[in-house]
């Protein structure tokens, strides 16, 4: 595939999204074959790329919009994508289950405590990831 300018920008706006190293991991997993790859490609030019990097909303609003989204149509795999994506983007783990919790009204219970198992691993995942780190 030939680079352009949307997918350069797309490359920056999922690294720091994701953070470089789970960036990288996906890249060499789940994008590791062509099939997979010619997806991945996509995605960067065209949702990261052309989407993440629209003007009118910072990277932390849309990272919650993700989130409640997820949530709303029971995408747990996303979810946890985009939870980890919003606490790269500076919500807390507080933030992120108040949002979830405020959900409960409007999605239902069962969605809500399936979106707060995800992000209970996710948050584990990544404060396990910041200790090897250091």
């Amino acid at each position: 595939m030939a680079v352009s300018k949307n997918y350069k920008k797309g490359s920056e706006i999922r690294s720091k999204l994701m953070g470089k190293a789970y960036a990288d991991k996906m890249s060499a997993t789940v994008y590791d074959d062509p099939m997979m790859r010619k997806f991945g490609d996509y995605a960067r030019e065209a949702v990261f790329g052309m989407l993440w990097g629209r003007p009118g909303l910072d990277l932390k609003t849309k990272a919650l919009i993700c989130v409640v989204s997820d949530t709303a149509q029971a995408r747990w795999p996303e979810l946890a994508i985009h939870l980890r994506f919003a606490r790269n983007t500076g919500w807390t783990e507080n933030e992120l289950s108040e949002a979830l919790m405020h959900l409960c009204g409007y999605v239902g219970l069962p969605a809500v405590r399936e979106a707060m198992l995800t992000a209970k691993e996710v948050f584990a995942e990544m404060k396990h990831e910041a200790k090897k780190k250091k």
